[in-house]
């Protein structure tokens, strides 16, 4: 029974920890005078609901990110922050594949609470050990790149760049750090991914096998020390420092753009026209900052509890596991909003979507200028640039104008 609880429990929890899966329920049952007494009552209920709320937010999470990719993957689309963001939706997209019939399996075709050779075949539990391995790995790119995500647009705010061979070089980087999270994510996970194990267990009412997951008792005297190592270095590389880097860059990102604004409103007087180039900019920055700021609210929490499992004895079964289902709902809903965020805080991305998918029209040419309404999309920001400038041009022509008048009124 302990075992079958064991992987019971474990099932729920494979999203965030590679290790989670392999921890037990029945000790968390056995112990009700904790406080997390009434953490696992709501951990019970909850998971009645939990798969069939989880497959609606994947299945729109995974539509909401294929908008994403062709989207972000249109020519007068592509920067570095836009190339970041397609593998962010990648990674989440496949998050979500993933999730889908583990959720389907162990919560709504079969009771969560249920044990039978079906449910607990060895199939199904090689089936969970693939998911709790590649889910840990896609969450970790997913979280990397978001740091990734705020440095590079800290860069931009601090050394903006007008030369198309500039952006293109940024690109060319952007690119190579993306590939090297998802090869360095998945090379530091190697040792989470060979501590997972099936064994066999018997089932005591009708003696047949099922099977479960190797227990690592974490938080116990026994716990062996590669498991802690393994713990301690996914809490800091995929929880922890990210976060950290997260709240630092995020921070200077704040400071740097407030800096910006006050020196242009100071230095060039905006007009109308700036004011409105200066609001989309700040618009983009605050749409990153809230994906940066989902992302801390969803992993900074969950590397204090890890750690706090890691060191206080039986915390993992009585605090961090009812609460597991909770943080994967979280984690999930993170993945699909993003869609949201684009289309509220991003007038590019909301044109370019409409134009997309919302215009059943066909595309027809300009007979005077020759371009399709893509190409004058992707010619955009030149035009607001050249209107800027002569606007800026008129300006000191005005100005000199009223200087002449003035000396020359004093001369006379």
């Amino acid at each position: 029974m302990m075992q079958f609880e064991m992987v019971y429990r474990g099932a729920q929890r494979c999203l965030h920890w590679w290790f989670s899966a392999a921890n037990c329920d029945e000790a968390m049952r056995e112990n009700q005078s904790y406080s997390g007494g009434d953490l696992s009552l709501f951990a019970r209920t909850y998971a009645d609901y939990h798969g069939y709320i989880s497959i609606c937010v994947c299945i729109f999470g995974i539509v909401t990110n294929v908008f994403n990719i062709t989207v972000l993957t249109r020519k007068h689309m592509r920067t570095p922050v836009n190339l970041i963001l397609t593998w962010l939706a990648v990674s989440d997209i496949i998050t979500m594949l993933s999730y889908l019939p583990f959720a389907m399996h162990f919560y709504c075709i079969y009771p969560a609470a249920s044990k039978s050779t079906e449910k607990n075949s060895q199939g199904w539990m090689l089936y969970m050990i693939f998911h709790i391995n590649l889910a840990a790995t896609t969450h970790t790119v997913s979280i990397w790149l978001c740091v990734m995500l705020a440095i590079v647009r800290y860069l931009h705010i601090r050394s903006p760049t007008k030369a198309n061979s500039m952006r293109l070089q940024r690109i060319k980087q952007s690119r190579f750090g993306i590939l090297f999270i998802y090869v360095s994510s998945a090379l530091i996970l190697v040792p989470n991914y060979m501590s997972n194990k099936l064994l066999p267990d018997v089932l005591p009412e009708n003696n047949e096998t099922i099977y479960v997951l190797r227990n690592l008792n974490l938080g116990k005297n026994d716990t062996e020390t590669m498991v802690l190592i393994n713990v301690w270095v996914y809490a800091f590389t995929a929880k922890l420092v990210p976060c950290l880097l997260m709240l630092i860059f995020g921070s200077l990102l704040i400071y740097n753009i407030h800096v910006k604004i006050r020196q242009r409103r100071k230095i060039l007087q905006i007009s109308g026209a700036s004011s409105l180039r200066l609001s989309e900019h700040s618009r983009t920055t605050k749409m990153l900052l809230a994906v940066i700021i989902l992302f801390l609210i969803t992993e900074l929490p969950q590397g204090v509890l890890i750690i706090l499992s890691a060191c206080v004895e039986n915390f993992f079964e009585q605090v961090y596991l009812p609460l597991g289902d909770v943080m994967d709902i979280v984690a999930l809903v993170n993945n699909a909003v993003n869609f949201i965020l684009y289309c509220s805080m991003s007038t590019k991305f909301r044109e370019t979507f409409v134009h997309l998918f919302c215009n059943f029209h066909p595309i027809r040419r300009s007979e005077d200028s020759g371009y399709t309404l893509t190409d004058r999309l992707a010619k955009l920001d030149s035009h607001s640039n050249n209107n800027e400038n002569n606007h800026h041009l008129q300006l000191l022509q005005n100005h000199f104008r009223k200087f002449s008048a003035e000396r020359h009124l004093e001369r006379a």
